[in-house]
């Protein structure tokens, strides 16, 4: 057997009556076509419902799939402790999720659990297909910091181990969709809110699984939303199948988007193996980049390529510019991978004999010893993209003159207290003011909120 059905559900406590008392009223439609989607489950009879929750254990770099033969939870911390749930676990199709990971080299598996404790993400879809089914067990996984297509390929091998078992399964995406659609809602207004809901629900609306692939990171942020990379996973638990999407309600009146889509699998589909399609375009356009590259990065490039492929310290080429070899400068080293930060390491002043060995010294940082992220793989080296930013001399400005002295475009901001020091470089995605800029800073120092700094300014040079 195989996955027989998915859908995409959103999970707003607020929707289960013990917890709305009476405001769950508010999104009916959305109600309604959850009834009609856990119904549809209970006809198909599965042996197992598998659950991506975006609140369940969450990690960087690592999916993890709840161990253990069962967890309980409830919904009291939402005022409603009598609805409570106890499910009991696929142990088996867990324990061979986690192996063909391990087997493949990807980081998912059942390591790391801090709370076994079921998540309202994934207790929403219970309560609604609880009162339609009895019989079955469940696994349930988080998401991670990962890109996008490693969500996709984590969906893959849901899917073959699935098929291995002979399981008859049903996928839940459980997701809500953009939390920036009413200037009254929990987070505000951003113009991203709206149009990532009418893009996502007309991506759905047609099971154009290859589009999910192609959102881009930034977007998703500023748009808030909740469960696309849920959507994703799912998306990959049908890869390589043709499917049938009937989209049944969007509401947005509390100021978060609640999509409901259910995915009916058919025949195998050659032309739906979106994840190969999707990284051939990338490696073009990595390729075409890589091309048009300056002597800056490619150093950065040759560094990496040198660690990763022939396993030793790169020796310095020959016919580089001669002002990498004669001017001393800090460095940052970014690496982006799916247009997602991969690594990043830098030097504020320079520690090295010239620009282009304090290149090398930080591009092998970036790659290797960026503490947010595991170390680069070889595989990983066709999607990388590579920036190189050489920092021009800080100058002291007053911390009452930021507003007229800084522009978070064209200057980076260096924040001090003491011996902390915090730096953000300039024109980066989603830093839009000077309050968020030194912000960002003040958190990577360690810098209180209300604590007084010094600030510093500078300019860059990116190479890309």
């Amino acid at each position: 057997m195989a996955i027989l059905f998915a859908c995409m559900v959103p999970h707003p406590p607020m929707i289960i009556p013990e917890v709305g008392g009476g405001s769950e009223k508010q999104i009916e439609k959305t109600r309604a076509a959850y009834e009609q989607a856990m119904k549809h489950i209970a006809d198909l009879a599965p042996d197992t419902v598998i659950i991506s929750s975006p609140h369940a254990v969450m990690y960087a770099d690592y999916f993890h799939i709840s161990p253990g033969k069962q967890a309980s939870g409830s919904f009291s911390r939402f005022g409603a402790p009598q609805v409570q749930f106890t499910e009991r676990y696929d142990t088996e199709l867990t324990g061979l999720i986690s192996r063909l990971a391990e087997k493949k080299g990807f980081p998912a598996g059942t390591q790391g659990e801090r709370d076994a404790r079921l998540d309202h993400g994934t207790m929403v879809p219970l309560y609604f297909l609880r009162r339609y089914l009895k019989d079955f067990s469940l696994v349930r996984t988080g998401l991670s910091g990962l890109s996008l297509s490693e969500h996709y390929t984590f969906g893959e091998i849901i899917r073959t181990a699935v098929d291995t078992l002979g399981r008859r399964a049903v996928f839940i995406a459980s997701g809500d969709l953009s939390h920036k659609l009413q200037t009254y809602g929990p987070y505000g207004f951003a113009p991203e809110g709206p149009e990532y809901d009418r893009k996502i629900m007309d991506t759905a609306g047609r099971a154009a699984f290859g589009e999910l692939l192609d959102y881009d990171e930034t977007f998703l942020d500023k748009a808030a939303e909740c469960g696309h990379r849920s959507f994703v996973i799912m998306a990959g638990a049908l890869n390589g199948r043709a499917v049938k999407a009937t989209p049944l309600s969007h509401e947005d009146v509390t100021g978060v988007g609640y999509g409901v889509c259910l995915f009916e699998p058919g025949q195998e589909d050659d032309s739906r193996c979106f994840l190969k399609d999707h990284e051939k375009k990338q490696l073009i356009r990595t390729q075409a980049a890589r091309e048009k590259a300056d002597p800056y990065v490619r150093l950065a490039w040759h560094t990496l390529e040198s660690r990763l492929l022939r396993h030793r310290d790169a020796e310095m080429p020959e016919g580089l510019p001669q002002e990498m070899l004669h001017t001393r400068a800090g460095v940052f080293v970014s690496i982006h991978k799916d247009g997602r930060l991969r690594g990043c390491i830098g030097t504020i002043s320079p520690t090295a004999s010239c620009v282009a060995r304090e290149i090398m010294r930080n591009a092998v940082s970036a790659a290797f010893h960026d503490p947010r992220f595991s170390p680069i793989r070889p595989e990983e080296l066709d999607h990388l993209e590579i920036h190189v930013d050489v920092l021009g001399k800080a100058e002291a400005i007053p911390f009452e003159k930021r507003r007229e002295m800084l522009d978070v475009k064209r200057f980076g901001v260096i924040v001090s207290s003491g011996s902390r020091r915090g730096l953000l470089l300039p024109d980066l995605d989603g830093v839009d003011s000077i309050e968020e800029q030194i912000g960002i800073a003040r958190k990577k120092a360690g810098i209180g909120a209300d604590e007084p700094v010094e600030l510093e300014r500078f300019e860059v040079v990116r190479h890309t």
